[in-house]
């Protein structure tokens, strides 16, 4: 009998392992029978944008939190595939920070390459994954969705790679049942011109908080403030943005921070993180976690020890996305072909409990970048995943990081060398606060074709 795999998601995670057994069947290696369950009616994961928000035209919950206007918040050469690189997808040299629809091209750029779409069954939703400790297989049940029909079905390994910024994270605060104006979870966020003119809170002091309430003031609200829990963000905000400490209570569109201070508002997004959330796994094989570098119960961050037939791909809180999902997938695949021999379970648990020991002493964002960067080079150590300079990306994502302090506004109007082809990036031909128009047409042309 020949073995079967399936791999749960289609984003870039689970394309990473599509990806990598096509690799290795084009090089002549034997593998297994591959089945990708995608929810969605197309790849992309998290990139494909929708209008739509909580349920789906079929009743599910809608898997996208992307946004229009949406522009990458990290140089894409800390993210560049080590064998597609940009210029090879575009045929030019590009900026370093991309819009959403660029980025979402290149992935899918590099899955029709390697024609990974033979691999999945679309709109198709699996809903349980139970284990027979007897026969040693899965079976996984799903529901194709088009048909409305449940479909059972018989794996020797499960990939789940269904990602984890998908389920929000909701807070309450007192009062907020009676605040008369608008109240979301980014991941309902759509576009920023629904606030035009408002006066926004935004909950949170992370990513999303940063550049929603940035993406909000550039496209025309009056005002944003930032209210956080532990620490403020720091940054220079442009005239108009603020941070206070965290948000007590809502008195009708007052609204009461943990300093004494109020503020009137019209809108409040909460950028408040997600969820792991794998409801559809067995007890014995769901991953429970919050966001970190280092998801327990992982040997290297990508085998169930617990059960190692059973892998989990991008789990991790994220400094480096495609690369580390590649590199990730190669390691899972090479698992699954017999080329990586997994040690005992004591082993793999004295194996986490060193990275999760690193993992709790780090204190700084430079010492996380180090530490995630050495996890990549740990596994692709065991693979033939192609080379790229991870050391350049290390040094990229530093001088990043100091851009983002000196200004959170410019940083984005910098450039890069790829650490695949070496080349150095252009710079935009609009700075990013001024780039109104994120059209992949726009932004790929000529600073004259753009004017």
């Amino acid at each position: 009998m020949v073995a079967r795999v399936a791999v749960v998601g289609a984003g870039p995670s689970g394309l990473g392992q599509l990806h990598s057994f096509e690799a290795a069947r084009r090089q002549g290696a034997d593998i297994p029978e591959i089945v990708c369950f995608e929810k969605q009616s197309d790849w992309g994961g998290l990139w494909n944008y929708t209008w739509r928000a909580g349920l789906d035209e079929r009743g599910e919950p809608v898997h996208s939190s992307m946004y229009r206007y949406l522009w990458s918040n990290g140089p894409k050469e800390c993210l560049e595939f080590a064998d597609y690189s940009f210029e090879e997808h575009f045929g030019q040299q590009i900026p370093s920070f991309p819009p959403r629809e660029p980025l979402a091209d290149y992935i899918r750029g590099r899955a029709q390459k390697s024609d990974g779409r033979k691999y999945i069954r679309f709109s198709t939703v699996v809903r349980s994954v139970s284990y027979d400790e007897a026969s040693g297989k899965f079976t996984v049940v799903a529901q194709d969705l088009p048909l409305d029909r449940m479909l059972s079905e018989q794996f020797d390994h499960v990939v789940v790679a269904t990602g984890h910024f998908a389920i929000p994270n909701v807070p309450y605060f007192d009062g907020i049942e009676q605040f008369p104006g608008r109240v979301m979870h980014s991941h309902d966020f759509r576009s920023a011109e629904e606030f035009v003119g408002k006066d926004l809170l935004v909950v949170g002091a992370s990513y999303s908080a940063e550049d929603i309430g940035l993406q909000c003031k550039k496209y025309g609200a009056r005002s944003v403030t930032f209210t956080y829990r532990t620490a403020a963000m720091g940054f220079r905000w442009p005239d108009g943005m603020e941070e206070r400490p965290l948000l007590q209570r809502l008195e009708g569109r007052s609204a009461h921070f943990k300093d004494g201070s109020t503020a009137e508002i019209d809108a409040i997004i909460l950028c408040t993180g997600y969820q792991h959330h794998f409801p559809f796994m067995e007890d014995s094989l769901r991953l429970r976690t919050r966001n970190r570098l280092y998801a327990p119960g992982l040997y290297k961050g990508v085998v169930w020890a617990a059960n190692p037939k059973v892998m989990y791909l991008g789990m991790q809180d994220q400094w480096y996305t495609f690369t580390m999902f590649d590199a990730e997938a190669w390691f899972a695949r090479d698992v699954v072909l017999g080329r990586i021999e997994l040690p005992s379970e004591d082993e793999m648990r004295k194996d986490m409990a060193a990275w999760t020991a690193r993992e709790e002493a780090l204190e700084t964002a430079y010492e996380m970048i180090d530490f995630q960067a050495d996890y990549v080079r740990e596994l692709v150590k065991y693979s033939d995943y192609p080379k790229f300079d991870i050391d350049l990306t290390v040094q990229e994502f530093k001088e990043w990081k100091k851009d983002k302090e000196k200004s959170i506004v410019t940083y984005r109007d910098k450039a890069f060398k790829s650490p695949v082809t070496g080349a150095m990036a252009p710079v935009h031909h609009t700075p990013w606060w001024e780039a109104m128009d994120d059209s992949m047409a726009t932004f790929l042309a000529s600073g004259e074709e753009a004017a």
